[in-house]
């Protein structure tokens, strides 16, 4: 009878505790990641599920020319060609 064996039941009880353990902690990584994302739920401001939006073109080049990447005249250019 193999229940007799030692160590078939009491010797081996601690594996499924310490599967399931890995189990949980598996779930909440994948759910919260490094802590860089914050999951959907706790960003309620967010309603495109945690993506923020992205930024028109123009918006890009307004905030390139107010640090001082590019000039007004190039400012002018960019804007032109990217509204025609």
């Amino acid at each position: 009878m193999c229940w007799f064996v030692p160590g078939f039941f009491w010797g081996g009880m601690w594996i499924f505790p310490l599967a399931m353990f890995g189990v949980v902690l598996f779930v909440i990584y994948s759910i919260f990641g490094k802590g860089l994302q914050k999951p959907v739920w706790m960003n309620p401001n967010s309603s495109s599920g945690g993506m923020t939006e992205l930024e028109s073109p123009v918006e890009i080049l307004k905030r390139r020319y107010a640090r001082g990447e590019i000039t007004k005249n190039e400012f002018e250019q960019m804007k032109m060609d990217l509204l025609s």
